[in-house]
């Protein structure tokens, strides 16, 4: 499966397309945990805050819907890039530990059939 197109919305920012180009790059790299997935959705907000002109001002918001999971990121930073490095390992942290989680119930599923199978219980 290639990773889907994603929609943008700006919000106090002018649509910037090496900017859209930097985050599809970016969050192309989750590719890998969205095999088998039978519909997969991505949005990105891509605003600037108003309320102060220095520090922490550019916001980018990442929501990656995968079947019915939602996987949620969201961070302000100085720079539009520093914002887009830090969603896209929030959203891998999320992904990976959805991953983990759904290996390891699977493998306690197995176990438990292993134990019914030998002592019949």
């Amino acid at each position: 499966m290639t990773f889907p197109t994603i929609t943008f919305t700006h919000k106090n920012v002018s649509p910037d397309p090496t900017l859209q180009t930097l985050v599809s790059n970016k969050l192309k790299s989750l590719e890998k945990y969205l095999e088998g997935a039978r519909s997969v959705r991505c949005e990105v907000e891509i605003e600037r805050t108003t309320a102060h002109n220095h520090g922490p001002v550019c916001r980018i918001e990442a929501n990656l819907w995968r079947g019915d999971r939602l996987a949620r990121a969201e961070a302000t930073e100085e720079t539009f890039e520093k914002a887009i490095d830090e969603v896209r390992h929030n959203l891998e942290h999320e992904l990976e530990r959805a991953h983990d989680k759904r290996v390891s119930m699977f493998r306690k599923g197995a176990r438990r059939i292993k134990d019914m199978m030998r002592w019949g219980k």
